[in-house]
């Protein structure tokens, strides 16, 4: 999408793990609640996948084969998420829900979202704990507001690691669905350092394959997320062959 108009990637690029939620969003800089179809969290059951084969078999197209067949696979249940494979390569894949989105992403509630990720052992440790954080409260029924005072608790309490120098994950999944707005998007690579406008690494420059993605910009993580598309879908497909 982005390779051929730049400006459709900026217009989507807040999505969370699961992508990036839309930019005119932060372009309203008003203060009441966009207006959504998803206000409120659905019921728990919703978010869950029936056949826990197919959320394993999800998890694991995050990433080539040859990464994810020895990792680690987390599925989603009623108690938050739970090992369904344990790896010997020290890499987690996991299917993550809206709720990784940005806390002002229309979306954020939406149930049918499924952003595949596998997370390399530096962001297993070190960023996936904020997905186990979100999720066990969304979980435990807590407002957005609640999540965010949680996590700035967590946060000075020093429950959560401490950022780990080279944590990235892969998004290659063809089977993702990144909400209504969005869908498949584009395989990619995410990168994580340090809270940042991206400058350092010349990210959304004119030419540079380096995109900010906002999906703690406004939140309690102190995370900065970056996007370097990937020109083929983890079963070597090209990406042309699914995006939307």
């Amino acid at each position: 999408m982005w390779n051929k108009n730049r400006k459709s990637f900026t217009l989507l690029k807040r999505l969370g793990p699961l992508g990036a939620a839309l930019l005119s969003l932060a372009a309203q800089g008003q203060t009441q609640e966009p207006k959504t179809p998803y206000p409120r969290m659905a019921a728990a059951a919703e978010y869950l996948m029936a056949d826990q084969n197919a959320e394993i078999a999800m998890a694991r197209s995050a990433a080539p084969a040859g990464i994810s067949r020895d990792a680690t696979v987390l599925v989603l249940t009623q108690r938050g998420y739970e090992t369904a494979v344990k790896g010997k390569n020290e890499f987690v894949c996991a299917v993550e829900r809206s709720w990784m989105s940005p806390f002002d992403f229309p979306e954020f509630w939406n149930p049918k979202m499924r952003g595949p990720v596998c997370f390399n052992p530096q962001a297993a440790r070190s960023v996936l704990p904020f997905t186990y954080k979100r999720t066990e409260m969304v979980l435990a029924g807590l407002s957005k507001a609640q999540m965010i005072a949680r996590l700035k608790q967590a946060i000075e309490r020093k429950e959560v690691p401490a950022l780990e120098p080279g944590a990235m994950s892969y998004m290659l999944s063809p089977e993702s669905d990144l909400g209504d707005s969005i869908g498949h998007w584009h395989p990619h690579l995410m990168f994580y350092g340090p809270k940042s406008n991206g400058a350092d690494w010349g990210a959304d420059l004119p030419g540079s394959p380096v995109l900010l993605n906002p999906q703690f910009h406004d939140s309690p993580e102190p995370l900065t997320v970056y996007i370097v598309e990937a020109p083929k879908w983890s079963d070597g497909t090209p990406a042309s062959n699914h995006a939307h």
